[in-house]
């Protein structure tokens, strides 16, 4: 059975995400955790993980949804964060891929919700593009753990990562022919690394082109087993157990 760390279970992109789940199950996957990017998102995270006992949530605020947030958009995160079904600040971050021009802006949104998390003692799912000695520099600043969803970086940047406390989150990217990840991954301690699906994005191979979904979280798992010479069973068991360490899924239901 596997959990998908990292999806966005939205109505934009599912017409019926109770079938989406329902057929995610049937592939093995038991627990999800649905981000948020904005306000509009994090409210219908709040919605999803109360209809769904399978579903977690993680609110936050995107890098690339930040023009236009507010102090009420970050007062909304901090009043919902007593929910038991709220495992993260996320998804939040830094992108520097389309435009440097909001450089510091984006940079001081990441320090509030950062503040926010080490005040709340909760942890957090980092997006990082383009962005990693300033992702870096900044966390170092803050006592916090969590998730560094769909890495892509080097083999040192995983390191440093892993060092302050953070897991490093695999998806499909990794099946992708020409993708330098999968050598990373491979010389990273499975004790350190997660699965996800990033889900409607970035969907694995040999699916690629199509809508990704919870369920080809079984692709990227036997992409992983077979990159580390190991059962879909000890994979499924490790990945799940340093999700458990970081985010206490089971002490939440």
């Amino acid at each position: 059975m596997f959990v998908d760390s990292h999806c966005h279970l939205y109505k934009e992109y599912y017409e019926d995400i109770k079938k989406v789940i329902d057929d995610a199950t049937k592939k093995g996957v038991n627990y999800y955790i649905t981000n948020g990017v904005d306000t509009k998102s994090n409210k219908e995270v709040l919605e999803t993980i109360s209809k769904y006992k399978e579903v977690y949530g993680a609110i936050g605020i995107h890098p690339e949804n930040m023009e236009g947030s507010t102090n009420k958009d970050i007062e909304f995160i901090a009043n919902n964060l007593n929910n038991k079904k709220i495992v993260a600040i996320g998804e939040i971050g830094l992108d520097y891929h389309y435009t440097k021009d909001n450089k510091e802006s984006q940079k001081e949104l990441f320090q509030t919700l950062l503040k926010l998390a080490e005040e709340k003692r909760v942890p957090v799912i980092i997006h990082s593009r383009d962005a990693t000695e300033d992702t870096l520099n900044i966390l170092k600043n803050y006592h916090v753990t969590g998730l560094i969803h769909s890495f892509s970086g080097s083999l040192e940047t995983a390191i440093q990562y892993i060092k302050m406390g953070f897991l490093i989150g695999v998806n499909g990217v990794i099946t992708f022919k020409n993708a330098h990840i999968k050598e990373v991954i491979a010389k990273i301690p499975l004790e350190n690394i997660v699965l996800e699906t990033d889900s409607p994005f970035l969907t694995p191979h040999p699916y690629r082109g199509t809508q990704n979904n919870p369920g080809y979280i079984k692709e990227i798992a036997e992409f992983v087993s077979e990159l580390k010479n190991i059962s879909l069973e000890e994979l499924s068991k490790i990945t799940n157990n340093n999700l458990q360490r970081i985010f206490n899924l089971k002490g939440r239901e």
